[in-house]
C-alpha cells in the first residue's frame, strides 16, 4: 500500500501546475495540476474549466505557470476543460491586474469579472456566439472563371441567367463571394430563382462569420492644420515627453484639444503602435467618434459599457489578433483590453470623478491605472483638461508630469461672461417669482429671438429631493436606505436614489394624517415643468439619467440639441462634460450654492468645475458666451473665482487646505467601510477594526463614524478613513489591513460583517 502511494504521488510531481485565478473574492489564485492530454494546450491567459469546492464549477485565467510543485501534492485537483485554444487576456493584462488588486486592495478575482465579458465563459448563462451569415459564390468547378458551361446550362432560363450576370458583377470586388440577402436585393430576385442555380451546381452557399460592428465605409479626411496656438502646445507637448512620461495639457474649454489629440494619435501610428482614448462618461463618445473617425475611418474601435456583450467580446478579439484596432475611443473599463502595444493614451476632462469605479470592486481610478498601464507598455500619456484635478496639476507643479498651457480659444473668442444674480435678496424683495430670476428670463428671450439656444444646469434630477408633511415635516424616507426618497412627478413615485426602489406616494401623512404633502426643494424635472410654462411653444429637452437610460436616448437628446431641433436643454451635470454645441450662446447657473454647500473636502473643487465646464459649452465658436450665475453668496470667494475664471487662486486656496488637514495631493486616502444588518454589530465591529489599525497607523486612523447615508440595501455602515503618507509602501500597507481583517474574522462576535476598502475616493 505505501508502495502503491509512492509511485502515485511520484507521478503527480511530474504534473504540469498551473495557477488559476478565478472570479471570486478569496485568494490571489488556485493551483491545479493539468492532465498530461491538455498540457500542450496550456499557456498564461487561456480559459480553464475548475471545480472549486466540492460541486462549483468556474471559468479561470492561466495566471501563469508553476516552476516549482506545490506542498500537499495529493490534494492538488486537475483542470477539468481547456476552454479556448488562445489566450483570451496578453502577459501584460495579467500583470496589470496584479497591480490593481495589490494598489486597490482587492483579489485578482474581482479584477477578472471586471475585464473579461461574461459571455467569454463557459459558466455563464450567456455564453458569446458569433454572427454567422449565408454567403454565395461559384462552385468549385467554375470557380476558374470559365463560366461557358454555366450559361449553357440556363440559356432558357432568362431569370437565372440574369441573376448570374448580377452575381458576377456584384462579387468581384468581394473576393467571388456576396451575402445571400445582399445579391437578392440588389438584383431584385426571389429565392426561387436562386434556389435554381444552387440546384444546377453553378452557384453554392456557405456559412461565414461576420462582425456585429459597425463600419463606416466612408473615405477618411486628411487631418485638420493646427492653428498658431495649437501648434506651439502640440510642439510642446512632444518636447516634454523627451523628459516626461505623462503630460498634462491645460486648456481652456474650446481651445481645440480634441484637434491636438488626433495629430498625436497620427504620430503614435506612424510607429505601428496603438492608442488609448479615455473619456469619462459614455455621453461624450459619439460626438467624439464622429470626429475621429472623420480621420481614422475603421481603425478606430469604440468601447463602452453601452454596446452589447458580444460586440465587447469581437473588440476583445480583435485586439488579440495581428488585425487589431490601433486607436481604442472608451470610457474607464477600456483599460482592461488586452493591447499588443500601446504607445500613447490620452485622458480626455481627466479631471471627471466618472473615472473612479464605485462599486463593484475593483474601486479603480482609470485616469491612475492607465498610468501605470502606459508605463508597463513604455507609452507616453496626455490628461488633458480646463479644470485639472488638484493632484494632477500639483503633479505638474511639482515636476513629475510635463505640463503645457493652452490659453486661448479655438475662434480666439473670448471666455464667457459670467454675471453672478443674488438670488437671496431677490427673494427678500419678492422679485423672485420662479425658480429663475428676472435677468436670466430676459437673456434666454433674447438670446431665443436670435435663433440661439440655451443651456440651464442643476445638478440634481427628480421634480424635488424630498416630500415634506406641510403640518409635522415627516419626510418619506425609504425602506432599505438612511436617504429621503425623491419625487419623480412624471412617474408619480417617490425613488431612492441608492438602491433604486420605487414607492407610491401615500395620500396621506402616516404621522398626522394630513392629506397635503409638499415637494421640498427642486430638480431637473421641475425646472422642466416651469419652463415649459414661461417658454410656451419653445423646444425643450432634459439630460439627466432619467432621461438618458440607453445610449439610444442619450444619443438622440444630444442630437437634436446640435441639430437645433432642441432650443433649450436642462440638465446635470451630464451636460458639463466636454460636449460641443455651437449655437449656444447662454448657460444658466440655478444654484451655484448646493454645489458648495456638500460635506466632502472636494467640494469647493468640485463646485469650481462644474461652473467652468459649464460656461464652457457657451460661446464655443465666433460669439463669446454668457452664463448667469444665481447664488444667495455671491461675494463668495470660490464665486469670485469662478467669476474671473481664475483656476489657479482655487488651486492655491484648496491646496493650502489640503496640506494642513491632511488631505490630498499631500495625503494618500483609503475609506474602510464596515456592514451588518445589525447596526449595534457593526458599530462594535468597527470600533474593534479601528483599535487594531491603531496599534500600528496611530493617528492616521479617522473614526470609525457614521457616513453621511448610514444604511444603503439593508445594511448598516461605519466607515473608518485612513490618512497615509504618499510615500507610504502599499504592500507593507496591505499587510496591516488583511492582518485587521483576520482577526476581526476570528471574533464570533462579528461574524458576517462586510468589509470593503476605496482607495483614493473621490
Amino acid at each position: 500500500m505505501r508502495n502503491s502511494r509512492s509511485k502515485q504521488s511520484l507521478i503527480i510531481s511530474h504534473l504540469m501546475y498551473i495557477e488559476v485565478i478565478i472570479p471570486v473574492p478569496l485568494a490571489d489564485s488556485y493551483t491545479y495540476f493539468v492532465p498530461p492530454e491538455w498540457e500542450a494546450q496550456i499557456s498564461p491567459g487561456v480559459l480553464v474549466t475548475v471545480e472549486f469546492g466540492k460541486t462549483r464549477k468556474y471559468s479561470g485565467i492561466v495566471a501563469y505557470i508553476r516552476q516549482i510543485p506545490p506542498e500537499f501534492l495529493d490534494k492538488i485537483k486537475p483542470i477539468l476543460a481547456v476552454e479556448t485554444a488562445q489566450p483570451v487576456v496578453r502577459r501584460p493584462q495579467i500583470r496589470f491586474w496584479e497591480w490593481i488588486s495589490q494598489y486597490y486592495l482587492c483579489k485578482p478575482g474581482e479584477v477578472y469579472q471586471a475585464a473579461i465579458p461574461s459571455g467569454l465563459r463557459a459558466d455563464s448563462p450567456v455564453a458569446y456566439s458569433a454572427r454567422k451569415e449565408t454567403f454565395i459564390r461559384l462552385s468549385g468547378c467554375y470557380g476558374n472563371g470559365n463560366l461557358d458551361g454555366a450559361f449553357q446550362k440556363i440559356k432558357r432560363s432568362p431569370k437565372q441567367e440574369q441573376l448570374l450576370l448580377s452575381f458576377i458583377q456584384h462579387s468581384h470586388a468581394a473576393k467571388g463571394e456576396i451575402a445571400k440577402k445582399e445579391l437578392l436585393a440588389k438584383c431584385q430576385a426571389n429565392g426561387s430563382i436562386l434556389n435554381g442555380l444552387l440546384e444546377k451546381g453553378i452557384l453554392e452557399t456557405f456559412e461565414k462569420e461576420i462582425s456585429r460592428l459597425p463600419t463606416s465605409g466612408e473615405e477618411v479626411q486628411a487631418l485638420n492644420t493646427l492653428n498658431e496656438f495649437q501648434q506651439k502646445a502640440y510642439n510642446e507637448i512632444i518636447e516634454r515627453f523627451r523628459e516626461k512620461d505623462v503630460c498634462l495639457l491645460h486648456g481652456v474649454t474650446s481651445a481645440g484639444k480634441t484637434e491636438i489629440y488626433t495629430h498625436l494619435i497620427a504620430k503614435t501610428l506612424e510607429l505601428n503602435r496603438q492608442v488609448l482614448f479615455l473619456l469619462p462618461e459614455i455621453a461624450l463618445t459619439a460626438q467624439i467618434t464622429d470626429r475621429i473617425r472623420k480621420f481614422y475611418g475603421d481603425q478606430l474601435g469604440v468601447y463602452h459599457s453601452k454596446i452589447n456583450e458580444n460586440e465587447r467580446i469581437e473588440i476583445r478579439n480583435n485586439l488579440l489578433t495581428d488585425s487589431a484596432y490601433p486607436v481604442i475611443l472608451g470610457v474607464r473599463s477600456s483599460i482592461f483590453l488586452p493591447f499588443r502595444d500601446l504607445g500613447l493614451v490620452i485622458v480626455d476632462e481627466e479631471h471627471e470623478p466618472g473615472y473612479k469605479q464605485q462599486d463593484p470592486a475593483p474601486r479603480y481610478h482609470a485616469r491612475n491605472a492607465a498610468i501605470v498601464l502606459a508605463k508597463m507598455h513604455g507609452a507616453k500619456v496626455v490628461l488633458g483638461s480646463a479644470t485639472p484635478s488638484i493632484e494632477s496639476f500639483h503633479n505638474a507643479r511639482t515636476g513629475k508630469y510635463g505640463y503645457v498651457q493652452l490659453n486661448k480659444r479655438f475662434e480666439d473668442t473670448g471666455l464667457p461672461l459670467i454675471t453672478p444674480v443674488d438670488v437671496k435678496e431677490l427673494r427678500r424683495k419678492k422679485k423672485m417669482k420662479t425658480l429663475l430670476s428676472p435677468l436670466l428670463i430676459e437673456k434666454m428671450q433674447s438670446v431665443l429671438a436670435q435663433g440661439e439656444q440655451v443651456l440651464l444646469f442643476h445638478n440634481r434630477r427628480g421634480f424635488s429631493p424630498a416630500m415634506v408633511c406641510k403640518i409635522c415635516d415627516w419626510t418619506p424616507k425609504c425602506k432599505y436606505c438612511d436617504i429621503s426618497l425623491s419625487f419623480h412627478k412624471q412617474a408619480n413615485s417617490l425613488i431612492c436614489h441608492y438602491c433604486g426602489r420605487v414607492y407610491r406616494l401615500p395620500a396621506k401623512c402616516p404621522e398626522c394624517e394630513n392629506a397635503e404633502l409638499k415637494p421640498w426643494g427642486f430638480g431637473t424635472e421641475k425646472v422642466e415643468d416651469e419652463i415649459r410654462e414661461l417658454f410656451p411653444g419653445i423646444s425643450v429637452a432634459r439630460m439627466d439619467s432619467d432621461t438618458a437610460r440607453s445610449k439610444k436616448s442619450l444619443e438622440e437628446i444630444i442630437s437634436r440639441f446640435t441639430s437645433g431641433e432642441t432650443q433649450i436643454l436642462i440638465g446635470t451635470q451630464m451636460i458639463s462634460k466636454g460636449l460641443d454645441f455651437e449655437k449656444v450662446s447662454l448657460a444658466g447657473i440655478l444654484n451655484a450654492d448646493s454645489l458648495m454647500n456638500f460635506p466632502d473636502f472636494r467640494a469647493y473643487e468640485r463646485a469650481y468645475q462644474l461652473m467652468a465646464q459649464v460656461a464652457g459649452r457657451t460661446g464655443r465658436r465666433k460669439t463669446r458666451g454668457e452664463v448667469i450665475l444665481q447664488t444667495s453668496h455671491p461675494e463668495h470667494p470660490l464665486i469670485r473665482m469662478a467669476l474671473n475664471h481664475d483656476y489657479e487662486g482655487m488651486y492655491e486656496m484648496q491646496s493650502e487646505e489640503r496640506q494642513l488637514f491632511r488631505y490630498p495631493p499631500y495625503f494618500r486616502l483609503i475609506n474602510i467601510d464596515l456592514k451588518h444588518r445589525k447596526e449595534d454589530v457593526v458599530r462594535a465591529a468597527s470600533a474593534y477594526y479601528a483599535d487594531i489599525l491603531r496599534e500600528k497607523l496611530g493617528d492616521r486612523i479617522m473614526g470609525p463614524d457614521k457616513p453621511a447615508v448610514g444604511r444603503v440595501q439593508n445594511l448598516f455602515i461605519r466607515r473608518i478613513l485612513l490618512k497615509i503618507e504618499v510615500a507610504a509602501s502599499v504592500p507593507a500597507l496591505r499587510d496591516m489591513l488583511e492582518e485587521a481583517r483576520k482577526r476581526l474574522a476570528d471574533n464570533p462576535n462579528f461574524k458576517y460583517t462586510v468589509i470593503q476598502y476605496d482607495v483614493d475616493p473621490v
